[in-house]
């Protein structure tokens, strides 16, 4: 019976721990990130919860990129610079976004 109620409560804090991080969504609108026209998010906010999303994120679109490329027999560096910039484009109103120049500018 101890084991059990162990178990429910680790497997709660789980949970809880999942339900807390920090999305893609939320780390937009609070301004902590902003898209790149290179296909990857960037961090505007250093902080380690952000940094750590980003980490994640990226990961994510390199792979999601590579398998792409591999499937249209292109560069993955193409496939990244065409999601950058459709990404950037379908940023919302206040949404951070990399200019050419490397400034960030509010949608």
């Amino acid at each position: 019976m101890k084991k059990r109620v162990v178990m429910a409560l680790l497997a709660m804090s789980l949970l809880s721990t999942t339900a807390q991080a920090l999305t893609l969504e939320e780390a937009r609108t609070q301004g902590r990130v902003g898209e790149t026209l290179t296909g990857y998010v960037a961090a505007i906010s250093k902080d380690k919860e952000t940094l750590a999303l980003v980490d994640r994120i990226n990961k994510a679109r390199t792979e999601s990129y590579q398998q792409l490329a591999d499937r249209n027999n292109i560069p993955v560096d193409d496939v990244a610079k065409m999601a950058g910039q459709k990404l950037v484009e379908r940023a919302k109103p206040g949404d951070y976004v990399q200019g050419i120049n490397g400034k960030w500018l509010k949608k």
